[in-house]
């Protein structure tokens, strides 16, 4: 049971933690260290997300997970494209659930669901878990799930409280982790989109040169790197069936500091074609993630209006008109901008917002791909 001392110390911790600029894999790291001293786990694993799909694109695993890989595809599959749980990360958000605890959850009959009774029990032998999610207006940040062994007492309903009670400032460390690492000079020259395709059964039968690279590019130590795209898959299959309205998308930023784009796409075929799905992975051009840098910042929609033709090279009239309301209040917007971004200028802006994974890798000239050709 958390006593109240211990719960105060652990708010005010990750609230320090939360605005200190870490790294996102930093922030996760010393977040989690704060939380395992006032709410105990044995294993657990913190995942980045896109906020606009709310897919994982990044996973931290935690105390016993971590350099252990051999499940990692067998839990994506049951997360995108199991059978139905309340407890799944997107049933949660759309229940606007923060934070649950799958004993309490399912009245202590926790073999019920799928991806307990047939991995977490068997293969692991954790009883209970507790599981986050992070979000706010911009959408969902990231996801949290820590885990007990069949020894450990239940996540009990102070625990979950306090989870609950953390989210926003955890989230808001995320956010400004997602943000804080700038890309090295010496992240490599994109090559061209990766493709992969995956049949029926999860297997890649296809792929193109470099794919694996950038799958490694992907993975974080003792994680499956394919774990990463079973989410696409699972969307691109959802997709297919008309379950999803449009075809899956994640956004993800590497440990060197650039930003991917992965999409995936179901493919016609017949026989034992049918149901697969191509994969692509490449490096996001810069307006692939102006919105979830804006998101980020906590912008408001008439700020992203503003940065957009800031963007544009518009100077304030030309905002003020095409926004229909004053220079005054453009400026007025552009203050709240800077604020946010921690900026204090449009030049500055442009940079944060824009070419944080593109600057310090620019040369003096172009490559043939369009790119910077390297300094």
């Amino acid at each position: 049971m958390v006593t109240a001392l211990a719960a105060g110390r652990a708010r005010s911790d990750i609230d320090v933690l939360s605005r200190a600029g870490l790294p996102l894999a930093d922030f996760m790291a010393e977040s989690a260290a704060t939380l395992l001293g006032v709410i105990p786990f044995v294993a657990g694993c913190f995942s980045s997300t896109d906020p606009a799909t709310s897919l994982i694109s990044r996973t931290y695993k935690l105390g016993d997970l971590l350099g252990r890989n051999e499940s990692d595809v067998a839990w994506a599959r049951i997360e995108y494209g199991g059978e139905p749980d309340p407890t799944h990360y997107d049933e949660m958000v759309s229940a606007g659930s923060v934070a649950v605890g799958i004993h309490s959850a399912t009245g202590g009959q926790v073999d019920r669901l799928e991806r307990m009774a047939d991995l977490v029990l068997p293969r692991f032998g954790y009883a209970d878990e507790a599981r986050v999610v992070f979000a706010d207006r911009g959408g969902v940040w990231a996801t949290l799930s820590i885990l007990r062994g069949t020894d450990d007492a239940v996540f009990d309903p102070g625990e979950l409280a306090l989870l609950t009670e953390i989210a926003p400032a955890l989230t808001r460390g995320i956010r400004t982790g997602l943000l804080s690492q700038v890309a090295s000079r010496e992240a490599a020259q994109p090559t061209g989109p990766a493709v992969l395709i995956i049949d029926a059964t999860g297997r890649v039968v296809q792929s193109s040169p470099g794919a694996q690279e950038r799958l490694a590019q992907l993975s974080t130590p003792g994680t499956d790197p394919l774990s990463y795209i079973q989410a696409l898959i699972g969307g691109a299959r959802r997709f297919a069936s008309g379950a999803m309205d449009r075809m899956p998308r994640i956004r993800t930023r590497t440990p060197d500091g650039v930003w991917l784009v992965l999409h995936a796409a179901p493919i016609g075929g017949v026989g034992d074609r049918a149901g697969d799905v191509v994969v692509t992975i490449e490096e996001a051009r810069p307006q692939e993630v102006v919105d979830i840098v804006a998101a980020a910042f906590t912008l408001t929609l008439r700020e992203r209006e503003v940065v957009g033709a800031v963007l544009r090279g518009a100077d304030t009239k030309e905002i003020a008109a095409s926004m229909h309301v004053s220079p005054y209040t453009v400026q007025d917007h552009l203050k709240s901008i800077f604020d946010k971004a921690g900026v204090g200028s449009r030049r500055k802006l442009v940079a944060r917002v824009y070419f944080d994974q593109y600057l310090p890798r620019a040369g003096s000239a172009l490559g043939v791909n369009g790119w910077f050709a390297g300094g």
